[in-house]
Formats: C-alpha cells, structure tokens, sequence
C-alpha cells in the first residue's frame, strides 16, 4: 500500500514500495563515506537484522550497488565493499571527461553570466580557505561547479548518466584524493574554465576541461601508486 512505512532503528522509517532505493542510498553512503572500509565484508543478513526488513529488498539494493562496482561477490567466500583501483580510476575519469567536455561547450554557450562569476567566486574564496587548512569549502565547490555545468545543458540522461560517477569520486576523496597538493591546481583550471565560459569561448572553456579531467586522472592514479589513496 502506498504510504505504509516499515520501522527502522533510532525512529527513522523507509517507504514500501521505495525499501530498495532507500536501502540503496544509505549503503552507498556508507561506503563512499568510509563507513564501510574497502575489502571489508558485507553481510546481507545484517543489513535485514538493522532494518527490519526483508531479504529481497536487500537483495535488490546489494545488486544495484554491485553494477556501481562499489561491492562484489566473491564465489563462496560472500560479499565485500569493493577496493577502488586504477582501472577504476581510468574509467570513471574517462567518462567523465566525455561528459563533462561536451557540457562544458554547451554551458560555454548557455550559462547566464551572473552564475559563471557567482561559481568564479566560489572557486576562489574555496582556495582561500584551502590554504587556510580548511578544504571542505573546495570539495563544495567543486562538486557545485561540475554539477551545474552539466545541469546547464538541460540534458537529463547527460545529467543521470554524469551523476552515477559522484559516489566514486566522494569515495576517492574520503579515501584520501584530492589533498592540498592537488587543490591549487584543480583551481587552477577551474578558474581557466569559468574564464573561458565568461567569454563565451566554447573552444577554450572545452579544451580547460579536458586538461583538468586528464590531470585529475594522473593526480589520483600517482596518488594511488604512491599510497596517499588508502585501498
């Protein structure tokens, strides 16, 4: 029935007919946020106990989250948080840049003036605190920026598909990316790519991003290498 609810701990409560998703939500959570530490196993059978709740919305949210490469199944050894790799990276920053360079040019063309300097302001009050010692304004906006470019294109499967790439990028950051040594240039670029936009220089604003995509792929990947990233 539509509305009915099912108790979970602490007083919260999950929808019927939306117990998958929600499931889903909080378990990528988890381990995106470290909750859930790479290559530790996963018990499904927790998961019912915790919640309350049945085995096959468990099972559906552990499939969806085993297609986001988050977890994996191991035959008779069971289930464990998936540990990100450089392949990983490749592909997700290979994705991203496909995406991101073709939004880039579109929001180069279509993004209202006052927004591009809003972000530009953003981006550089984000250094400022970044120098500061404090980086969580820079992971905001940078989140922000990404986000609203390719919003801009009012594309919605460019948006979902963009989308499905953030819960491994905050799982890289938790795990260790994006330090201190990288925020200067990821500012940088970003600066270059707003600079650009600002002048309706769809070439240029294009080309920014795809140099920031490939740097941040070789940034994380020597990071991993180098064992900043913790796997």
């Amino acid at each position: 029935m539509p509305g009915q609810s099912v108790k979970l701990s602490k007083g919260s409560s999950l929808v019927v007919d939306s117990i998958a998703d929600q499931l889903y939500g909080i378990l990528r959570d988890r381990i995106t946020s470290g909750v859930y530490a790479p290559g530790s196993r996963f018990d499904p059978n927790s998961v019912t106990t915790e919640f309350g709740v049945s085995r096959t919305p468990v099972r559906e949210a552990l499939a969806r989250l085993e297609h986001d490469q988050l977890i994996e199944t191991r035959p008779r050894s069971g289930t464990f948080v998936a540990r990100p790799g450089v392949t990983d990276v490749h592909e997700v920053c290979q994705l991203r840049k496909g995406i991101e360079w073709l939004a880039t040019g579109i929001a180069a063309a279509v993004m209202p003036l006052p927004r591009i300097a809003e972000l530009r302001a953003e981006v550089v009050e984000a250094l400022a605190y970044a120098e500061k010692g404090d980086y969580e304004p820079f992971f905001v906006s940078d989140t922000r920026l990404h986000t609203e470019i390719v919003a801009a294109t009012g594309n919605e499967r460019l948006i979902r598909v963009r989308s499905s790439t953030e819960p491994f990028v905050q799982w890289l950051r938790v795990l260790g990316a994006t330090g201190p040594h990288r925020i200067a240039g990821s500012t940088r670029r970003h600066l270059e790519i707003l600079d650009a936009m600002a002048g309706r220089d769809v070439a240029a604003a294009q080309t920014a991003a795809a140099i920031h995509l490939d740097e941040v792929e070789e940034w994380t990947v020597a990071d991993m290498e180098s064992h900043a990233i913790t796997t």
